[in-house]
C-alpha cells in the first residue's frame, strides 16, 4: 500500500532540491525569464554537485536521468522503467524524481528543464532502451522530439519517416517544440517505419546533435518557461545507426505502439510534478502577501464564513492536495510494477488544470502585486500554461482515462 509520507531515504534529496529552489533558482528566475535563450551558467556548478552525489550514492537525482540496470534500487537515479511486480512496497527512482522535481519547480520550471542531462529524452531512453543503450547514453543529455507541424496530440499520426538502409536508418521529416533541443547532446526522435501501418510502426531513435542530417531551424520565443530553450528541427537524409533504435526494431501489429507509449507513462508523472511544484510556490507566496494585508485563512472555520480571498485559498489548497496525491500514486505504481497509464494521465490532467487555475487565481487575489513584475506570480502564471499542454494536452489525458475506464481502444473511442 502506498505510504503518503515522504520516505525517510528521500528526505535528504527533498531538502537538497528545496534548497536548490530557494537559493539558486529563485534568485536568477527573473534574470533568465528576461534573457530568453541565454544559457543559465549557474546550472553548470549545480550539475557537477548532482553528479558527485549520484556517483557517491547519496542522491536519487533531480530529474529524468537515464538509469542503469539497477535503476529501481535505492542507488538508482531518475525516472526508470517500471519495476518487476513485487509483494512489498518499493519507493524507487520514479517517486524520488517526482518528489525532487516538485521542489525544484517551486523555484523555476524553465531552469528545472535546463538542468544538464536531466531531459525528458532521458526518461524516454529509460522507458524503452536496452541495458547496452542505457550504458552508452547514461552520461548524456537527451531531448525528446515528438511534435510535428501537422501532428500535435495524435502521436500515432507522425509523418517523419525512418527507412532501413543497410546498417542504418535514414530519417526525414520535421520536428517542432523540442524542449532543450539546442542544448542537449542527443535528441530522441519519433518516426514511422511505415506510414500505412499507423501507430504500430512508430519507433524512437537516438540522434546525436552533431549529426549533419539533424538541422536546427529556429528557437521559439515563448509565453513562459523562457529559461528553457525550445527548438525546431528538420531531418534531411539523417543517417542513424540501427543500434540507436530504441526497443524492438520489429513492427508488431498487436501492441506495437506500447513500448513507445511507455515513455509517456514515465514522463507524465514528471510533468504533473512540475505543475504541483509551481502551484505550491504560487499558493505559498499568495498566502504570505494576503497575511501581510490582514487576510488569513482559517482551516477550522466554514468556508462560507470567511472573506472571499481566504475561502478561495482553502479551495485551491484542496485542489492542490488532490493533484499532489495523484502524482505520487502514478510514480509509486511505476516503482512497484503496476500498470500506470491511466493513473499517469489522471495525474497529468489534474495537475496541469489545477496549476493553471491556481497560478491565475493567485494573480487575481494579489491584485496589482500579482500582475506586476515586482513578484514572480505573473511569471508563474505564464509558465503554468505549458504544463497543461506538453506531454499530452488536457483533452488527450481525459481521452486516455476514458478509454481505460471503458476498456475501449483508440479506434473505438476517438
Amino acid at each position: 500500500m502506498i505510504d503518503l509520507e515522504v520516505p525517510k531515504k528521500f528526505v535528504p534529496l527533498v531538502k537538497q532540491a528545496a534548497g536548490l529552489a530557494d537559493d539558486v533558482f529563485r534568485p536568477i528566475s527573473r534574470k533568465y525569464d528576461l534573457a530568453e535563450h541565454e544559457y543559465p551558467r549557474e546550472l553548470d556548478l549545480m550539475s557537477a554537485v548532482i553528479d558527485g552525489l549520484q556517483d557517491s550514492g547519496a542522491s536519487q537525482g533531480a530529474g529524468a536521468r537515464t538509469t542503469s540496470a539497477s535503476e529501481n534500487s535505492p542507488s538508482g537515479v531518475g525516472a526508470g522503467k517500471r519495476a518487476a511486480v513485487s509483494t512489498g512496497n518499493k519507493n524507487g527512482s520514479n517517486l524520488s524524481s517526482v518528489l525532487s522535481i516538485m521542489e525544484t519547480c517551486r523555484g523555476d520550471v524553465g531552469l528545472t528543464l535546463s538542468i544538464p542531462r536531466q531531459g525528458l529524452g532521458n526518461a524516454a531512453i529509460a522507458a524503452v532502451a536496452n541495458d547496452e543503450q542505457k550504458a552508452r547514453y547514461g552520461s548524456k543529455w537527451a531531448a525528446m522530439a515528438i511534435t510535428e507541424p501537422d501532428t500535435g496530440s495524435d502521436s500515432g499520426a507522425i509523418r517523419t519517416t525512418a527507412i532501413k538502409d543497410g546498417d542504418d536508418y535514414v530519417l526525414n521529416g520535421e520536428k517542432i517544440y523540442v524542449t532543450s533541443g539546442e542544448r542537449a547532446e542527443l535528441v530522441v526522435v519519433w518516426a514511422t517505419l511505415d506510414r500505412s501501418l499507423g501507430k504500430q510502426a512508430i519507433k524512437s531513435f537516438v540522434v546525436s546533435r552533431e549529426n549533419p542530417g539533424l538541422k536546427l531551424m529556429r528557437l521559439e520565443h515563448k509565453l513562459g518557461i523562457r529559461a528553457s530553450d525550445t527548438a525546431a528541427f528538420s531531418l534531411e537524409n539523417c543517417r542513424v545507426p540501427a543500434e540507436d533504435l530504441l526497443g524492438d526494431p520489429e513492427i508488431r501489429i498487436e501492441g506495437g505502439f506500447g513500448g513507445a507509449m511507455q515513455t509517456f507513462d514515465n514522463t507524465r508523472p514528471l510533468v504533473a510534478a512540475m505543475a504541483v511544484g509551481l502551484a505550491r510556490a504560487s499558493l505559498d507566496l499568495t498566502t504570505q502577501i494576503l497575511e501581510k494585508a490582514g487576510v488569513t485563512a482559517d482551516l477550522a472555520a466554514p468556508v462560507h464564513t470567511q472573506p472571499y480571498a481566504a475561502a478561495r485559498l482553502i479551495q485551491l489548497e484542496a485542489d492542490y492536495e488532490s493533484a499532489y496525491l495523484l502524482a505520487l500514486r502514478a510514480a509509486w505504481m511505476a516503482d512497484n510494477g503496476k500498470p500506470n497509464s491511466m493513473q499517469a494521465s489522471m495525474a497529468k490532467a489534474k495537475a496541469g488544470r489545477t496549476c493553471v487555475e491556481i497560478a491565475l487565481t493567485c494573480v487575481e487575489l494579489c491584485g496589482a502585486t500579482g500582475y506586476a513584475e515586482r513578484e514572480l506570480l505573473e511569471k508563474w502564471a505564464r509558465d503554468s500554461k505549458i504544463l497543461d499542454i506538453f506531454e499530452g494536452t488536457q483533452q488527450i489525458q481525459l481521452l486516455v482515462v476514458a478509454r481505460r475506464l471503458l476498456e475501449l481502444n483508440s479506434s473505438q473511442l476517438k
